[in-house]
């Protein structure tokens, strides 16, 4: 595939290395500043959270973070006290390795829940950080690989705000909705940012992205979004900064859906017409995780039964049936359909299942006259999620 460009950001070097945690494949990665930055984080709400979710909101407390430390394949979840041990020991070694306090460092792990971390291993590889971390692009790409699961590609944004430079990278293919998903994400700018601005800021942008996609409903453990702004590049225009930021984390959280578990499209849905923004929230979260609309989606069903389904089933929200209607496509190809026009045997179902067989999926649906409108993001369910999930762990 074709990669987006990738622009290294002053002051931050980067590894990805493979210590045989699992297998021969990259597993464990670092972010390293070479000052102390502003940092703020965004963080899983599944009440089983793991490890390093607790470790890392402890150390992340005062908004100050100089170093991730990330390790793929297994994800120290549901591993006890010792496992927040674990966490922090990693930590500590990071910051031994960098000459940082251990506080300073925010752990991550992704993977199979239930297993303790191969500390022996990771301790090693911590004692090699110094000599394997650079700033080129290859090493920020060789991170990017180290921290995927079964995601099927490698997923980076980088642009440029005023002066200063903001670079995003992201691991997440399944476990997808609510708030969040089995999703890693780590942005390091050089712009000038306070961190109580910055957390504000960053929980908006999550709420406009992250949280915006759909895989298969499910809340990981693991989720972690986290900035860094070591300040070299000076103050920006905040209102500029956050722009460019939702924009890179839009586009990141559609590359996560459109790389979804066995998916073999991308689905764009915008629920217009409603009366408040969480009614079109809820309804669009409704349609984009039903399986059966996903089903419909990959096999190119029209079945505009599936989207009355799932809008009928939320029921705080109740709409009439003669205010709805479904727009498949964009453009001069866009396709309507009513109930009207659904009785009246009039919609063109060869029309919609030509765009409903397209890599990106356009729908909108209109479920009234109101002047409220959500944008959600999700991808089709195969029989590929179901071999990926079936033996996840063997």
């Amino acid at each position: 595939m074709d990669y987006p460009p990738l622009t290294s950001v002053p002051g931050f070097s980067w590894l990805g290395i493979n210590l045989g945690i699992k297998d021969e494949t990259l597993d464990f990665g670092v972010i390293a500043s070479a000052c102390i930055c502003t940092g703020a984080g965004v963080f899983t709400r599944n009440n089983f959270p793991g490890a390093p979710i607790i470790v890392g909101q402890e150390n992340l407390q005062n908004g100050k973070l100089q170093a991730i430390v990330v390790n793929s394949k297994v994800a120290n979840v549901a591993t006890g006290q010792v496992g927040i041990e674990d966490a922090r020991d990693i930590c500590r070694w990071t910051g031994e390795a960098l000459g940082i306090a251990p506080e300073l460092v925010l752990p991550s792990s992704t993977g199979v829940i239930g297993r303790r971390l191969p500390v022996k291993i990771i301790r090693e590889g911590c004692q090699i950080i110094p000599e394997r971390l650079g700033s080129s692009t290859e090493y920020i790409e060789s991170f990017a690989r180290a921290i995927m699961t079964t995601d099927r590609h490698p997923k980076w944004n980088s642009t440029s705000v005023e002066n200063a430079t903001l670079l995003g990278v992201a691991k997440g293919a399944g476990m997808i909705e609510p708030n969040m998903a089995t999703m890693l994400c780590y942005f390091v700018t050089d712009a000038q940012l306070g961190s109580k601005e910055l957390q504000k800021m960053l929980q908006r942008v999550v709420n406009r992205s992250f949280n915006r996609v759909s895989i298969d409903s499910d809340t990981s453990t693991s989720d972690t979004v986290i900035i860094l702004a070591n300040g070299l590049a000076g103050p920006v225009d905040a209102e500029k900064f956050e722009t460019a930021f939702t924009n890179s984390a839009v586009q990141l959280a559609k590359e996560i859906a459109h790389d979804g578990e066995g998916s073999t499209k991308l689905i764009e849905l915008t629920v217009s017409g409603a009366e408040s923004q969480q009614m079109a929230l809820q309804i669009a979260k409704s349609i984009i995780n039903s399986p059966l609309v996903k089903t419909a989606i990959h096999g190119a069903d029209p079945n505009w039964g599936r989207f009355v389904m799932a809008v009928g089933k939320v029921f705080e929200y109740p709409v009439l049936l003669d205010d709805l209607s479904i727009h498949f496509g964009k453009g001069s190809q866009r396709q309507k359909v009513n109930a009207e026009s659904w009785d009246a045997n009039t919609v063109n179902l060869d029309a919609i299942s030509k765009l409903l067989n397209k890599k990106e999926v356009h729908v909108e649906v209109v479920v009234g006259n109101g002047e409220c409108s959500e944008t959600v993001w999700g991808c089709d369910l195969s029989k590929g999620y179901i071999e990926e999930n079936a033996f996840y762990t063997t």
